[in-house]
């Protein structure tokens, strides 16, 4: 047992004197520590979330253009043409709101990664962001695909950390997609990502509302 938690506490740190066999294997592929493979995954997660913040303006600034679209439609009396830009502003808005989902719940992964100092808290903090990168992972790849490569990445950087943690814990990857901690985490992200966009969507005018409906509804028969 102490020979395991040795060879873990090397791996988390990087070994400082490689022996001959070490330096031989080396010289093909250098082993990176496990530490260096956290700060990597956790700059990713900080690329990746710049990238979801540039996106989340550009369709808050096609949601403000379509708006304006919709009151010079109302004030032409057009309503066919109002209720047209109403329905894109909603499939902007349902999407926006998935993002902005997305882009909470990778800045709670990224605060744990930055809590996760000591050998002791590797596997118990991280199995709980893999469950959700890989949650996040799946919910964007039809919206998002190369985000959803980042995130794939991402998540196979961290289990190659916990995977070495689980030999020294116990533990395994199998928990990471039923652990309650990242179903609250995905839960908290979707309720803030809500109430984000109530503060900073207005609401469309009633009767945008009512033709919309309308129109839909004809559309159906």
């Amino acid at each position: 047992m102490t020979s395991k938690v040795e060879e873990f506490v090397k791996n988390w740190n990087g070994r400082q004197e490689p022996g001959i066999g070490e330096k031989f294997k080396s010289a093909f592929k250098q082993k990176q520590p496990l530490r260096y493979k956290l700060v990597t995954s956790n700059y990713r997660l900080k690329t990746t979330i710049n990238r979801l913040e540039v996106y989340i303006s550009k369709m808050q600034e096609r949601d403000r253009v379509l708006f304006e679209r919709i009151v010079t439609a109302q004030m032409s009396k057009d309503n066919a043409r109002a209720a047209m830009y109403a329905n894109e502003i909603a499939e902007i808005r349902k999407m926006t709101k998935q993002l902005i989902g997305v882009q909470i719940a990778l800045e709670q992964v990224q605060l744990r990664l930055e809590t996760v100092t000591e050998v002791a808290d590797v596997f118990n903090s991280l199995i709980p962001v893999i469950g959700v990168v890989r949650e996040l992972r799946n919910a964007i790849k039809g919206v998002m695909p190369e985000i959803s490569m980042e995130l794939t990445e991402v998540e196979e950087g961290l289990q190659e950390v916990v995977i070495e943690a689980g030999d020294f814990t116990g533990g395994g990857l199998e928990q990471a997609a039923s652990s309650p901690e990242a179903r609250k985490i995905l839960q908290e992200a979707s309720m803030i990502a809500e109430q984000r966009m109530k503060e900073n969507f207005p609401d469309l005018p009633s009767f945008v509302s009512t033709a919309q409906k309308a129109e839909n509804g004809n559309g159906s028969k």
